[in-house]
């Protein structure tokens, strides 16, 4: 596949990423993550991967009938552009809870060349140079943390169900429990994912962020769309205000500017394509010494 133009969704800002395509696996790294100097970061694209056919070319997910060759691959491709070991991987296992999981030195290369003996696990935290934390996406929100006082990370997936259940704020308390993290201490990031525009959503999820939400958080969150009972769900705003309530200084959270389905020829989007696609992928590891 051919790299295809960015529609970014706020035209007067492009500097939120940097899109790296030198190393034959495109991909997009946040800048303020650069800026620490403590860690490899990046989301994937649908380009550069080995995948063919609806997986077409960088698929993660060996469990969406792929080629397991193919997918593998891939995790050596992206390894290779991050600058990160393969084999070092770690890999989540999602099904939409607030559970995380400290990642240790024994769950090297689980989910990528080894079998995960863990499930339920929607979040990761580590503290180990050279481990890269892997999350999965097609439209849900990806949120990093940077932890720079204990120099420690966090990497999670937060769909609608994640965001009102607060799993960025989950994710910092697990961290602060492991770490000793403080959110003031800590660089945050919410990554591509879908967009207010194109999220509409039914008066049973729209009531789950009222009754979560202050009502004039859920006013900014939730738009009446002018369709009976239908909405258009801010999740890009909702993890911000998680985050801002948790303790992380709103100049150090850094939210995205590209939409999953806006991009759905550069990105894969269950909106757009149902279970008939591959998997992105995020990163986050520590620099080894």
């Amino acid at each position: 596949m051919d790299m295809q133009p960015i529609r970014w969704n706020f035209a007067d800002d492009r500097k939120v990423f940097r899109t790296v395509q030198d190393k034959g696996a495109p991909y997009l790294s946040f800048r303020v993550l650069e800026e620490t100097g403590l860690v490899a970061n990046g989301f994937s694209t649908r380009m550069g991967g080995a995948s063919t056919g609806i997986f077409a070319t960088m698929n993660f997910s060996y469990s969406r009938e792929d080629d397991p060759e193919h997918v593998l691959e891939n995790y050596t491709r992206m390894a290779h552009a991050l600058g990160v070991e393969r084999d070092r991987m770690v890999v989540s296992y999602q099904t939409h809870t607030t559970n995380v999981r400290l990642v240790t030195e024994e769950d090297a290369g689980k989910g990528v060349i080894r079998e995960r003996d863990y499930r339920d696990v929607d979040g990761l935290i580590c503290d180990i140079p050279g481990i890269t934390l892997v999350t999965f996406y097609a439209d849900c929100v990806p949120l990093y943390f940077v932890d720079r006082r204990n120099q420690a990370i966090g990497l999670s997936h937060s769909g609608w169900r994640g965001t009102v259940n607060r799993m960025g704020a989950q994710t910092l308390k697990a961290m602060e429990a492991a770490f000793g993290t403080r959110p003031e201490d800590v660089i945050a990031c919410v990554g591509p994912s879908i967009c207010r525009d194109c999220y509409e959503v039914g008066e049973e999820v729209a009531e789950a962020f009222q009754n979560a939400f202050s009502l004039a958080d859920w006013k900014e969150i939730c738009q009446e769309n002018g369709k009976p009972g239908k909405y258009q769900l801010d999740l890009w705003k909702a993890n911000e205000i998680v985050l801002k309530e948790a303790g992380v200084p709103e100049s150090q959270i850094t939210i995205t500017n590209l939409c999953t389905l806006c991009n759905h020829q550069y990105l894969f989007s269950h909106r757009k394509s149902g279970e008939k696609r591959g998997n992105l992928a995020a990163f986050l590891g520590l620099w080894a010494d």
